[in-house]
């Protein structure tokens, strides 16, 4: 079975994705709104097509700081619809918009983003699906897996075999 870790090895844009941010646990709230925003673009499109607009969405989109695109109003989202440099889905330009609203409350709660995913505590995919589909918008139960693996917070980011995979789980450990 090819695995991602297969596809990323020696690729241009897959390969520095691979090795330095997915399967990697943040607690950086602009970075985990940034994930969550590019795991619903890629819905319908190639990971390799989010990949190669992910300059041009973090510009689009205030460096992914919640707090920014939280406050975008009418005229923001004509820009972000009117912008050929990133993937124009009104329904995609609104979940980030309406989902960053969220996060700012998240973090008002509960002081970051990741504190409030923490405080969900231990959770199998099918009830992550069930709590971020009451939070967010345009989640189902592929984008809540690929966001939550990419964030490290549900295994199957890496192949058992892989230096990354490895690296991460040895980061993570106690004492490490």
């Amino acid at each position: 079975m090819t695995t991602y870790c297969d596809i990323a090895a020696g690729h241009p844009i897959h390969g520095p994705y691979h090795d330095s941010w997915h399967g990697v646990p943040t607690r950086d709230d602009a970075e985990l709104f940034e994930r969550l925003v590019l795991e619903i673009n890629q819905a319908g499109l190639s990971w390799l097509t989010v990949l190669k607009k992910r300059d041009n969405l973090l510009r689009a989109y205030d460096g992914f700081d919640p707090h920014v695109v939280a406050r975008y109003g009418e005229a923001d989202r004509a820009r972000l619809l009117a912008d050929a440099g990133i993937i124009r889905n009104r329904l995609k330009v609104d979940a980030a918009i309406h989902n960053a609203g969220r996060i700012v409350e998240l973090i008002a709660a509960h002081g970051s983003f990741a504190n409030w995913l923490d405080a969900q505590g231990t959770l199998t995919k099918p009830e992550w699906v069930k709590v971020m589909k009451r939070e967010f918008r345009f989640m189902g139960g592929e984008i809540v897996g690929e966001f939550l693996m990419s964030i490290g917070r549900l295994p199957g980011a890496h192949a058992e075999w892989c230096p990354v995979g490895q690296r991460i789980a040895r980061d993570a450990s106690p004492g490490s």
